[in-house]
């Protein structure tokens, strides 16, 4: 485990983490910092907590927008894999017919070969 100073708010936090997490930590202090500090710009010196508190609420909303996001997503991706099978089904489906009508047809020009070398064969010789 490691540790690490962050600040927030002008605020200095020794937080624990995970080894190879501190730069990852480092950039979410930098990014709290910065929504404060832009709150601050635009609502002007409303209390420390205050700002921390809508600055967290913000990043909650931008959260929740974006597991609604990866949820409408994960469901489209769900039907589109549903409409690729059903594609690929009647593609095979195709397949078959074709092939099926492939061999009726091959089918019927043997016969009609055989039916053809008879009466060639039956009738009168040339030559």
């Amino acid at each position: 485990m490691s540790h690490i100073n962050v600040t927030i708010n002008a605020r200095q936090y020794r937080m624990a983490c995970e080894e190879g997490q501190e730069v990852r930590l480092l950039k979410l202090a930098e990014s709290l910092e910065s929504r404060i500090q832009s709150l601050r710009g635009k609502f002007g010196e409303i209390g420390d907590a205050r700002l921390t508190v809508m600055a967290a609420l913000t990043v909650c909303d931008e959260l929740q927008d974006a597991g609604n996001r990866i949820r409408a997503l994960e469901e489209e991706l769900i039907a589109l894999r549903d409409v690729r099978t059903v594609a690929a089904d009647r593609a095979k489906a195709t397949q078959v017919a074709v092939a099926n009508a492939l061999n009726a047809a091959a089918d019927r020009i043997e016969k009609t070969t055989q039916v053809l070398n008879r009466t060639i064969g039956g009738g009168v010789a040339i030559g």
